[in-house]
C-alpha cells in the first residue's frame, strides 16, 4: 500500500489531511515535528511526505534538508507564508511541491496523486521503460532510473528527473518554462516561472562541471531551455 507522512505540528490539520487521504485509498503516518518525521522515514517505508515549515524541536526546512542527503522520495511543504520567497525558500531546500495554507484539502490531494505518479513513473515504485539516452557524457537510463555524467552517478528528485527526461527525450526543442511546468505538473502554468527557474539551477547544480557555462541544458534567452541535439 502506498504510504503517506503527514508532518505538522498542528495535529486537528493532521487528522484532517489523515481523513482525505484515507478516502483515497492512501495509508498514513503521522508526525508533529522534524525529528519525528526523520525517525518515522527511517522505520518505515514512505511514498510522500507532506511537511509543515514552522514546527517546534525541528523545523520543517532543516528537516527536509537532512531527509534530502539520503531520500528522493516526493516532498510537499505546507506553510502559512505566502510569500514568493517562502515558496522559492521550499523549493530551494529540496521540496517538489508548494501548499500554502488555508489550502483546499481536495487540491492537497490531486497534487499527492500527481507527485505520486510522477515517482512511480520513477521506478520507485515501478519501472516502465528500458530505454537510454545519451547526451556526451550524461546518460539517463529510463529502466533503472539512473542518471549518469562522465560515469559518476547523480541524484536527482523526481521533479528534476522527469524535467531532464523530458529535455533529453526532444533533443534540440526549446520548451518554455509554461511548457516545461504544463509538461511536468500537467497544470495550467499560472506563476510558474519562479518553480520551474528552481529546479533547473538544482539540475545545472548537479549535471554540469560549470552551471553558469553548461554543456548540456543550455538556455534559449527569452524562449527557454533545451538540450543540444549536437552533443548526441
Amino acid at each position: 500500500m502506498t504510504t503517506i507522512l503527514v508532518c505538522d505540528d498542528d495535529r486537528e490539520i493532521v487528522d484532517a489531511i489523515q481523513i482525505y487521504l484515507e478516502q483515497e485509498g492512501l495509508q498514513v503516518l503521522k508526525a508533529y515535528d522534524g525529528n519525528q518525521a526523520i525517525a518515522m522515514i527511517k522505520k518505515h517505508e514512505v511514498h510522500l511526505l507532506i511537511m509543515d515549515i514552522m514546527m517546534p524541536n525541528l523545523d520543517g526546512i532543516r528537516a527536509t534538508l537532512k531527509i534530502r542527503e539520503n531520500n528522493s522520495l516526493p516532498i510537499i511543504i505546507l506553510s502559512a507564508k505566502t510569500e514568493d520567497s517562502d515558496k522559492i525558500l521550499g523549493l530551494n531546500i529540496g521540496a517538489d511541491d508548494y501548499v500554502a495554507k488555508p489550502f483546499n484539502p481536495l487540491e492537497l490531494v490531486a497534487r499527492v496523486k500527481s507527485q505520486l505518479r510522477r515517482y512511480t513513473k520513477l521506478g520507485n515504485l515501478s519501472a516502465e521503460s528500458d530505454q537510454i539516452y545519451k547526451v556526451g557524457g550524461l546518460v539517463i537510463n529510463d529502466e533503472t532510473k539512473e542518471v549518469e555524467v562522465d560515469g559518476e552517478n547523480v541524484k536527482l528528485t523526481p521533479i528534476e528527473y522527469q524535467i531532464l527526461l523530458l529535455l533529453i527525450k526532444n533533443l534540440g526543442r526549446v520548451y518554455s518554462i509554461d511548457q516545461i511546468y504544463q509538461a511536468i505538473w500537467n497544470e495550467v502554468p499560472i506563476g510558474a516561472d519562479n518553480t520551474v527557474a528552481v529546479h533547473i539551477r538544482h539540475i545545472r547544480e548537479k549535471i554540469e562541471i560549470n552551471p553558469k557555462e553548461p554543456r548540456y541544458l543550455k538556455v534559449v534567452w527569452g524562449v527557454g531551455y533545451k538540450i543540444d541535439k549536437e552533443r548526441a
